[in-house]
């Protein structure tokens, strides 16, 4: 797990927005993991290989998640520094 992954999940378990900036993420992975595990925490149904390889589908509900406005902002962040960076992981 990235230091990224870790404060994430620290955040998380504790209840609070903890969020690393997407320039911190340490690989594309990294940055595609943390943008579609926040997809996945709000029921969406993955359609490629990886996605449901990575994330269980057996929950989701949704192709069109309704995100909360901080993960809206954390999406929109994570999507400009893939783009930044040339990021294909999936």
């Amino acid at each position: 797990m990235t230091r990224a992954s870790l404060i994430l999940a620290a955040g998380l378990v504790a209840g609070v927005t903890l969020l690393a900036p997407a320039a911190s993420a340490a690989s594309c992975w990294d940055l595609w993991y943390e943008r579609n595990e926040i997809y996945d925490r709000n029921g969406f149904c993955f359609s490629t290989s990886l996605g449901q390889r990575t994330f269980d589908n057996s929950d989701c509900w949704t192709k069109n998640p309704a995100l909360s406005p901080s993960e809206t902002r954390r999406v929109a962040q994570i999507k400009a520094e893939e783009r930044r960076r040339g990021c294909k992981v999936n």
